[in-house]
Protein backbone atom coordinates (compact mmCIF):
# COMPACT_ATOMS: atom_id res chain seq x y z
CA UNK A 1 0.00 0.00 0.00
CA UNK A 2 1.12 3.57 -0.71
CA UNK A 3 1.82 6.02 2.10
CA UNK A 4 -1.40 7.53 3.38
CA UNK A 5 -2.50 10.84 1.96
CA UNK A 6 -2.11 13.93 4.15
CA UNK A 7 0.18 11.98 6.49
CA UNK A 8 1.43 15.21 8.08
CA UNK A 9 -2.13 16.17 9.05
CA UNK A 10 -3.01 12.95 10.87
CA UNK A 11 -3.48 12.35 14.59
CA UNK A 12 -5.43 10.00 16.82
CA UNK A 13 -8.68 10.44 18.69
CA UNK A 14 -8.66 7.38 20.89
CA UNK A 15 -7.87 4.41 18.65
CA UNK A 16 -9.07 6.12 15.46
CA UNK A 17 -6.73 8.00 13.14
CA UNK A 18 -8.23 11.23 11.83
CA UNK A 19 -7.22 13.76 9.20
CA UNK A 20 -7.52 17.44 10.04
CA UNK A 21 -5.81 20.19 8.06
CA UNK A 22 -4.83 23.30 10.01
CA UNK A 23 -6.63 26.56 9.32
CA UNK A 24 -3.74 28.34 7.58
CA UNK A 25 -3.24 25.42 5.18
CA UNK A 26 -6.98 25.35 4.43
CA UNK A 27 -6.91 29.05 3.51
CA UNK A 28 -3.97 28.40 1.18
CA UNK A 29 -5.78 25.49 -0.45
CA UNK A 30 -8.85 27.62 -1.10
CA UNK A 31 -6.70 30.34 -2.66
CA UNK A 32 -5.05 27.79 -4.99
CA UNK A 33 -7.41 28.27 -7.95
CA UNK A 34 -5.10 26.98 -10.69
CA UNK A 35 -4.35 23.25 -10.73
CA UNK A 36 -1.75 21.66 -13.01
CA UNK A 37 -3.72 18.94 -14.79
CA UNK A 38 -1.83 16.92 -17.40
CA UNK A 39 -4.28 16.09 -20.17
CA UNK A 40 -3.24 14.26 -23.34
CA UNK A 41 -5.72 14.76 -26.16
CA UNK A 42 -6.52 11.50 -27.93
CA UNK A 43 -7.90 11.44 -31.47
CA UNK A 44 -9.90 8.48 -32.76
CA UNK A 45 -10.95 7.82 -36.35
CA UNK A 46 -13.36 5.05 -35.47
CA UNK A 47 -16.83 6.57 -35.25
CA UNK A 48 -18.68 3.26 -35.20
CA UNK A 49 -20.56 2.07 -32.15
CA UNK A 50 -18.01 0.25 -29.98
CA UNK A 51 -19.74 -0.68 -26.73
CA UNK A 52 -23.50 -1.17 -26.91
CA UNK A 53 -23.98 -0.49 -23.19
CA UNK A 54 -22.17 2.87 -23.40
CA UNK A 55 -24.11 4.00 -26.45
CA UNK A 56 -27.36 3.03 -24.72
CA UNK A 57 -26.27 5.03 -21.66
CA UNK A 58 -25.58 8.02 -23.89
CA UNK A 59 -29.10 7.73 -25.36
CA UNK A 60 -30.56 7.47 -21.88
CA UNK A 61 -28.65 10.61 -20.91
CA UNK A 62 -30.13 12.55 -23.82
CA UNK A 63 -33.64 11.52 -22.83
CA UNK A 64 -32.99 12.40 -19.18
CA UNK A 65 -32.14 16.07 -19.70
CA UNK A 66 -34.03 18.63 -17.61
CA UNK A 67 -34.01 22.38 -17.07
CA UNK A 68 -32.93 23.59 -13.63
CA UNK A 69 -34.81 26.87 -14.08
CA UNK A 70 -38.18 25.60 -15.30
CA UNK A 71 -38.53 21.94 -14.23
CA UNK A 72 -38.55 22.65 -10.49
CA UNK A 73 -41.14 24.71 -8.63
CA UNK A 74 -38.91 27.41 -7.17
CA UNK A 75 -41.93 29.09 -5.54
CA UNK A 76 -42.03 26.23 -3.00
CA UNK A 77 -41.07 27.59 0.45
CA UNK A 78 -38.05 26.21 2.28
CA UNK A 79 -38.59 27.75 5.74
CA UNK A 80 -35.70 27.85 8.17
CA UNK A 81 -37.98 27.36 11.18
CA UNK A 82 -39.30 23.95 10.02
CA UNK A 83 -37.68 20.52 10.07
CA UNK A 84 -37.17 19.18 6.55
CA UNK A 85 -35.45 15.93 7.51
CA UNK A 86 -35.80 13.59 10.53
CA UNK A 87 -34.57 15.06 13.81
CA UNK A 88 -32.25 12.13 14.55
CA UNK A 89 -30.18 9.60 12.68
CA UNK A 90 -29.54 11.54 9.45
CA UNK A 91 -27.39 14.54 10.42
CA UNK A 92 -24.58 14.55 12.96
CA UNK A 93 -24.96 17.78 14.95
CA UNK A 94 -28.70 17.69 15.67
CA UNK A 95 -28.41 14.03 16.69
CA UNK A 96 -25.57 14.80 19.12
CA UNK A 97 -27.34 17.88 20.49
CA UNK A 98 -30.52 15.89 21.13
CA UNK A 99 -28.45 13.29 22.99
CA UNK A 100 -27.08 16.16 25.10
CA UNK A 101 -30.57 17.47 25.90
CA UNK A 102 -30.60 20.60 23.70
CA UNK A 103 -33.98 22.18 22.94
CA UNK A 104 -35.76 21.74 19.60
CA UNK A 105 -34.92 25.22 18.30
CA UNK A 106 -31.19 24.65 18.85
CA UNK A 107 -31.28 21.24 17.19
CA UNK A 108 -33.21 22.59 14.21
CA UNK A 109 -30.74 25.46 13.77
CA UNK A 110 -27.86 22.98 13.86
CA UNK A 111 -29.61 20.83 11.25
CA UNK A 112 -29.99 23.88 8.98
CA UNK A 113 -26.34 24.88 9.35
CA UNK A 114 -25.05 21.34 8.80
CA UNK A 115 -27.21 20.93 5.71
CA UNK A 116 -25.91 24.24 4.34
CA UNK A 117 -22.30 23.17 4.94
CA UNK A 118 -22.76 19.68 3.47
CA UNK A 119 -24.55 20.85 0.35
CA UNK A 120 -21.95 23.56 -0.18
CA UNK A 121 -19.36 20.79 -0.34
CA UNK A 122 -21.53 18.89 -2.82
CA UNK A 123 -21.74 22.03 -4.94
CA UNK A 124 -17.94 22.35 -5.00
CA UNK A 125 -17.71 18.65 -5.88
CA UNK A 126 -20.08 19.15 -8.81
CA UNK A 127 -17.78 21.87 -10.14
CA UNK A 128 -14.87 19.44 -9.94
CA UNK A 129 -16.92 16.84 -11.82
CA UNK A 130 -17.76 19.42 -14.48
CA UNK A 131 -14.08 20.15 -15.03
CA UNK A 132 -12.94 16.54 -14.91
CA UNK A 133 -15.56 15.37 -17.43
CA UNK A 134 -14.27 18.05 -19.75
CA UNK A 135 -10.87 16.36 -19.45
CA UNK A 136 -12.39 12.96 -20.24
CA UNK A 137 -13.74 14.16 -23.59
CA UNK A 138 -10.09 14.72 -24.56
CA UNK A 139 -8.44 11.71 -23.01
CA UNK A 140 -10.91 8.82 -23.40
CA UNK A 141 -9.81 6.55 -26.26
CA UNK A 142 -13.16 5.59 -27.84
CA UNK A 143 -15.91 7.67 -29.38
CA UNK A 144 -18.60 6.07 -27.20
CA UNK A 145 -16.67 7.19 -24.12
CA UNK A 146 -16.22 10.69 -25.54
CA UNK A 147 -19.92 10.90 -26.37
CA UNK A 148 -20.97 10.02 -22.85
CA UNK A 149 -18.35 12.19 -21.15
CA UNK A 150 -19.57 15.12 -23.26
CA UNK A 151 -23.17 14.49 -22.22
CA UNK A 152 -22.10 14.37 -18.59
CA UNK A 153 -20.52 17.82 -18.91
CA UNK A 154 -23.96 19.38 -19.40
CA UNK A 155 -25.34 17.28 -16.52
CA UNK A 156 -22.63 18.62 -14.22
CA UNK A 157 -23.18 22.19 -15.40
CA UNK A 158 -26.88 21.77 -14.55
CA UNK A 159 -26.00 20.40 -11.10
CA UNK A 160 -23.75 23.38 -10.38
CA UNK A 161 -26.55 25.63 -11.58
CA UNK A 162 -29.34 24.00 -9.56
CA UNK A 163 -27.35 23.58 -6.33
CA UNK A 164 -25.96 27.12 -6.44
CA UNK A 165 -29.46 28.49 -7.09
CA UNK A 166 -30.90 26.45 -4.22
CA UNK A 167 -28.11 27.47 -1.85
CA UNK A 168 -28.30 31.14 -2.77
CA UNK A 169 -32.07 31.55 -2.90
CA UNK A 170 -33.33 29.06 -0.30
CA UNK A 171 -30.45 28.65 2.16
CA UNK A 172 -28.88 32.08 1.79
CA UNK A 173 -25.24 31.07 2.01
CA UNK A 174 -22.54 28.98 0.34
CA UNK A 175 -19.76 27.78 2.64
CA UNK A 176 -16.20 27.60 1.28
CA UNK A 177 -14.74 24.23 0.37
CA UNK A 178 -13.31 22.11 3.18
CA UNK A 179 -9.58 21.47 3.14
CA UNK A 180 -9.74 17.67 2.96
CA UNK A 181 -12.20 17.73 0.05
CA UNK A 182 -10.09 20.28 -1.84
CA UNK A 183 -6.99 18.08 -1.56
CA UNK A 184 -8.85 14.99 -2.77
CA UNK A 185 -10.60 16.73 -5.67
CA UNK A 186 -7.30 18.25 -6.81
CA UNK A 187 -5.76 14.76 -6.69
CA UNK A 188 -8.46 13.45 -9.01
CA UNK A 189 -8.09 16.38 -11.39
CA UNK A 190 -4.31 15.86 -11.42
CA UNK A 191 -4.55 12.09 -12.04
CA UNK A 192 -2.19 11.24 -14.92
CA UNK A 193 -4.40 8.89 -16.98
CA UNK A 194 -8.01 8.73 -18.11
CA UNK A 195 -8.35 5.41 -16.30
CA UNK A 196 -7.45 6.92 -12.93
CA UNK A 197 -9.60 9.99 -13.57
CA UNK A 198 -12.55 7.75 -14.43
CA UNK A 199 -11.98 5.52 -11.42
CA UNK A 200 -11.61 8.46 -9.05
CA UNK A 201 -14.49 10.64 -10.19
CA UNK A 202 -16.97 8.23 -11.77
CA UNK A 203 -16.61 5.27 -9.42
CA UNK A 204 -15.61 6.93 -6.13
CA UNK A 205 -17.03 10.45 -5.97
CA UNK A 206 -20.05 9.87 -8.23
CA UNK A 207 -20.76 6.72 -6.22
CA UNK A 208 -20.63 8.82 -3.05
CA UNK A 209 -22.95 11.38 -4.65
CA UNK A 210 -25.51 8.69 -5.56
CA UNK A 211 -25.55 7.58 -1.92
CA UNK A 212 -25.84 11.07 -0.42
CA UNK A 213 -28.53 12.26 -2.82
CA UNK A 214 -30.53 9.06 -2.43
CA UNK A 215 -30.39 9.20 1.37
CA UNK A 216 -31.41 12.88 1.27
CA UNK A 217 -34.23 12.13 -1.19
CA UNK A 218 -35.62 9.44 1.12
CA UNK A 219 -35.27 11.60 4.24
CA UNK A 220 -36.60 14.90 2.86
CA UNK A 221 -40.05 16.18 3.79
CA UNK A 222 -39.79 19.34 1.67
CA UNK A 223 -41.25 18.92 -1.84
CA UNK A 224 -38.69 21.17 -3.56
CA UNK A 225 -35.72 19.41 -1.98
CA UNK A 226 -37.27 16.00 -2.64
CA UNK A 227 -37.84 16.67 -6.35
CA UNK A 228 -34.43 18.27 -6.81
CA UNK A 229 -32.78 15.24 -5.20
CA UNK A 230 -34.79 12.85 -7.37
CA UNK A 231 -33.69 14.55 -10.57
CA UNK A 232 -30.06 15.02 -9.58
CA UNK A 233 -29.76 11.47 -8.26
CA UNK A 234 -31.03 10.01 -11.55
CA UNK A 235 -28.29 11.93 -13.36
CA UNK A 236 -25.68 10.79 -10.84
CA UNK A 237 -26.77 7.17 -11.29
CA UNK A 238 -25.94 7.43 -15.01
CA UNK A 239 -22.54 8.89 -14.13
CA UNK A 240 -21.79 6.05 -11.72
CA UNK A 241 -22.93 3.57 -14.39
CA UNK A 242 -20.49 5.15 -16.86
CA UNK A 243 -17.67 4.51 -14.40
CA UNK A 244 -18.69 0.87 -13.94
CA UNK A 245 -19.09 0.20 -17.68
CA UNK A 246 -15.72 1.80 -18.50
CA UNK A 247 -13.78 0.27 -15.64
CA UNK A 248 -15.31 -3.18 -16.14
CA UNK A 249 -13.50 -3.39 -19.47
CA UNK A 250 -10.35 -1.72 -18.15
CA UNK A 251 -9.81 -4.14 -15.25
CA UNK A 252 -10.12 -7.13 -17.57
CA UNK A 253 -7.17 -5.83 -19.59
CA UNK A 254 -4.98 -4.68 -16.68
CA UNK A 255 -1.88 -6.39 -15.36
CA UNK A 256 -1.70 -7.46 -11.73
CA UNK A 257 0.46 -4.45 -10.89
CA UNK A 258 -2.02 -2.07 -12.54
CA UNK A 259 -4.92 -3.61 -10.62
CA UNK A 260 -3.05 -3.24 -7.34
CA UNK A 261 -2.28 0.39 -8.19
CA UNK A 262 -5.99 1.04 -8.76
CA UNK A 263 -6.90 -0.80 -5.57
CA UNK A 264 -4.43 1.29 -3.56
CA UNK A 265 -5.58 4.51 -5.23
CA UNK A 266 -9.21 3.79 -4.31
CA UNK A 267 -8.30 2.90 -0.73
CA UNK A 268 -6.22 6.04 -0.23
CA UNK A 269 -8.95 8.35 -1.52
CA UNK A 270 -11.77 6.77 0.49
CA UNK A 271 -9.72 6.24 3.66
CA UNK A 272 -8.68 9.91 3.68
CA UNK A 273 -12.24 11.10 3.10
CA UNK A 274 -13.46 8.85 5.91
CA UNK A 275 -10.62 9.84 8.24
CA UNK A 276 -11.83 13.42 8.33
CA UNK A 277 -15.03 12.26 10.11
CA UNK A 278 -16.64 15.65 9.39
CA UNK A 279 -13.99 17.46 11.43
CA UNK A 280 -13.83 20.18 8.76
CA UNK A 281 -17.54 20.84 9.31
CA UNK A 282 -17.34 20.57 13.10
CA UNK A 283 -14.46 23.07 13.28
CA UNK A 284 -16.51 25.59 11.29
CA UNK A 285 -19.90 25.06 12.93
CA UNK A 286 -19.41 23.30 16.26
CA UNK A 287 -18.44 26.32 18.43
CA UNK A 288 -21.77 28.05 17.67
CA UNK A 289 -23.54 25.19 19.46
CA UNK A 290 -20.97 24.57 22.17
CA UNK A 291 -19.72 21.39 20.49
CA UNK A 292 -16.07 20.41 20.81
CA UNK A 293 -15.14 18.53 17.60
CA UNK A 294 -12.89 15.98 19.32
CA UNK A 295 -15.55 15.24 21.92
CA UNK A 296 -18.17 14.73 19.20
CA UNK A 297 -15.93 12.25 17.36
CA UNK A 298 -15.17 10.46 20.63
CA UNK A 299 -18.90 10.14 21.37
CA UNK A 300 -19.64 8.78 17.90
CA UNK A 301 -16.81 6.24 18.00
CA UNK A 302 -18.15 4.89 21.28
CA UNK A 303 -21.58 4.09 19.83
CA UNK A 304 -21.76 0.28 19.37
CA UNK A 305 -23.39 0.67 15.93
CA UNK A 306 -20.88 3.31 14.74
CA UNK A 307 -19.37 1.20 11.95
CA UNK A 308 -22.77 0.30 10.58
CA UNK A 309 -23.93 3.94 10.67
CA UNK A 310 -20.65 5.28 9.28
CA UNK A 311 -20.59 2.80 6.39
CA UNK A 312 -24.09 3.54 5.12
CA UNK A 313 -23.16 6.04 2.43
CA UNK A 314 -20.15 3.97 1.31
CA UNK A 315 -22.08 0.69 1.21
CA UNK A 316 -24.84 2.27 -0.86
CA UNK A 317 -22.90 2.24 -4.15
CA UNK A 318 -19.12 2.70 -3.90
CA UNK A 319 -17.99 -0.38 -1.99
CA UNK A 320 -20.19 -2.94 -3.78
CA UNK A 321 -19.04 -1.58 -7.15
CA UNK A 322 -15.36 -1.72 -6.18
CA UNK A 323 -15.87 -5.32 -5.03
CA UNK A 324 -17.49 -6.21 -8.36
CA UNK A 325 -14.60 -4.61 -10.23
CA UNK A 326 -12.08 -6.60 -8.20
CA UNK A 327 -10.68 -3.44 -6.60
CA UNK A 328 -11.43 -4.53 -3.04
CA UNK A 329 -9.68 -7.83 -2.42
CA UNK A 330 -8.17 -9.68 0.53
CA UNK A 331 -5.33 -7.12 0.31
CA UNK A 332 -7.64 -4.30 1.36
CA UNK A 333 -10.95 -5.67 2.67
CA UNK A 334 -9.89 -5.85 6.31
CA UNK A 335 -8.63 -2.26 6.15
CA UNK A 336 -11.99 -1.04 4.87
CA UNK A 337 -13.74 -2.93 7.66
CA UNK A 338 -11.39 -1.63 10.35
CA UNK A 339 -12.18 2.03 9.58
CA UNK A 340 -15.93 1.56 9.18
CA UNK A 341 -16.20 1.96 5.40
CA UNK A 342 -17.14 -1.66 4.66
CA UNK A 343 -19.71 -3.30 6.92
CA UNK A 344 -21.62 -6.57 6.60
CA UNK A 345 -22.04 -8.13 3.16
CA UNK A 346 -19.43 -6.84 0.70
CA UNK A 347 -22.15 -6.35 -1.93
CA UNK A 348 -24.37 -4.26 0.34
CA UNK A 349 -28.09 -4.52 -0.35
CA UNK A 350 -27.75 -4.75 -4.13
CA UNK A 351 -27.27 -2.31 -6.98
CA UNK A 352 -29.11 1.00 -6.65
CA UNK A 353 -32.22 0.82 -8.89
CA UNK A 354 -31.32 3.97 -10.84
CA UNK A 355 -27.76 2.75 -11.42
CA UNK A 356 -29.06 -0.66 -12.51
CA UNK A 357 -31.54 0.95 -14.90
CA UNK A 358 -28.77 3.10 -16.38
CA UNK A 359 -26.74 0.00 -17.20
CA UNK A 360 -29.46 -1.72 -19.24
CA UNK A 361 -29.33 -1.59 -23.03
CA UNK A 362 -33.08 -1.20 -23.59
Amino acid sequence: MEEKLLAEHRRRIGDFEVVEIDEHRVIALREQLDVDCPVDLHWTWDYARDVEDLRALYERGKKGQWNAQTDLDWSTPFPRHEWFMPKQGVQLMPSILQMMGADDDTCREAAWDEFAWTFSQLLHGEQAALQLCGQLTNTCPTMDQKFYAASQVIDEARHVEVLSKFMSEKIGTIHPIGGTLKVLLDKLLEAPTWKMKTLGMQCLFEGMAVGIFDLTFKASTNPLLTEMMRKVKQDEARHAAFGILCMRKVVKECSRDELQEMEDFSWNILETLNANQQLDMLRDLGPKFGLDPDNVITMMLQIPEWKQFNSEVYMHTIVPNLVRLGLITERSESKYRDVGILYGDRFGTGIDPDVAASMTVN
